[in-house]
């Protein structure tokens, strides 16, 4: 068994089932195998008979767990996907083939394989990755020019406070989660369902400090005023490159867009300096770049609105580790170091703007 409960455990005759429901006779299989990557999906790579490259996507079986923000995470990313293959082109990610959903089957996706070895891999190799960061940092340039709209969101609206009702809000997460009429109100919302998964999976968190933390500062959240695209979660491991004429990596995709949502562009310069801080590192190569097309001062202000950010970050990878079966047996490291960063964000978020 798998040692995430959200990951389903598939077989070579399953996914087969898959391709052929999304592609009838074209999906006959002739190799598969599983991707490394997260705990919350099956991955696959597909070779198909007629040599085509493809991978699938299998969201969790139906009735298990997840949180709050994770609903239908498999639709989302296909939305996603279609999103930026209509308005935001030039960033590339995978090809959609197919988002199947089926009372046996559950939900799944079907899309192109990106050529590529990860961002990743590259560093831990050794190569030069820092034209490859600044290609990255303006393709999330690129993703931010596209605005939200009220035909985007579909999200469970709140009002200016985080609560929910329905103003027809674009700020969030679309699908009925967390959302509101402005950033500050969504980005309330989402810590809200952190916090209440954080409840009721029994993850211990210093609640009221979190939620006088956030309370101080929320009001820094008001001077975004348009709903940009987020990737989010533009960890160095969903960062496709290849090798370019020269040798140098060139990026070739921007993978696993499942937990986009519309709001700040500064959210989307945490995952990619992940465990690092943006505003300590203004020459890193991706930063650089980001803000070359997008400028933006790294002031009092904006260095609150990056510290809430890596909180929320810390706080979601913190509560989701009992979904995904990870304990501090299984996974010391990972525990105490996200518990030192968040209280270390927390001990940030105590002192006065400024």
């Amino acid at each position: 068994m798998s040692g995430s409960p959200t990951r389903r455990d598939l077989d070579p005759e399953q996914v087969g089932h898959y391709l052929a429901a999304s592609l009838g006779p074209a999906g006959e299989v002739a190799a598969c195998g599983p991707l490394a990557g997260g705990g919350f999906a099956a991955v696959w790579w597909v070779r198909l008979t007629d040599g085509r490259e493809v991978v699938l996507k299998v969201g969790p079986a139906p009735g298990v767990p997840l949180l709050r923000y994770e609903r239908d995470m498999i639709g989302a990313e296909a939305r996603y996907l279609r999103l930026v293959a209509d308005r935001a082109p030039a960033v590339p990610v995978p090809p959609l083939l197919h988002h199947g959903r089926h009372p046996e089957l559950g939900d799944w996706l079907l899309t192109a394989r990106l050529p590529g070895r990860t961002l990743w891999d590259l560093t831990r190799a050794g190569a030069d990755v820092a034209p490859l960061r600044a290609e990255f940092g303006r393709a999330l340039a690129a993703l931010h020019a596209v605005p939200g709209g009220r035909d985007d969101d579909g999200g469970r609206h709140g009002d200016d406070g985080g609560r929910h009702g329905d103003d027809g809000g674009r700020y969030g997460y679309d699908g009925g989660r967390a959302a509101a009429s402005t950033w500050r109100g969504a980005y309330l919302a989402m810590v809200d369902d952190l916090l209440a998964d954080a409840a009721d999976w029994g993850v211990p968190l210093p609640m009221s400090r979190i939620r006088a933390s956030v309370a101080r500062h929320a009001a820094v959240l008001d001077a975004v005023r348009r709903p940009a695209l987020l990737h989010v979660d533009g960890w160095a491991g969903n960062v496709l490159a290849v090798e370019g004429p020269d040798g140098t990596p060139r990026l070739s995709g921007l993978v696993d867009g499942e937990r986009y949502l519309w709001g700040d562009p500064l959210l989307d310069l945490v995952s990619p300096l992940l465990f690092r801080r943006a505003e300590d590192e203004p020459d890193d190569p991706l930063v650089r770049a980001y803000r070359a097309v997008a400028p933006f001062p790294f002031d009092a202000a904006v260095r609150r609105r990056l510290s809430l950010y890596r909180l929320h970050l810390y706080l979601l990878m913190t509560v989701e580790m009992p979904s995904r079966r990870i304990t501090a047996a299984s996974d010391p490291g990972r525990v105490a170091r996200l518990a030192e960063l968040l209280d270390a964000e927390l001990a940030d978020l105590s002192r006065p703007l400024g």
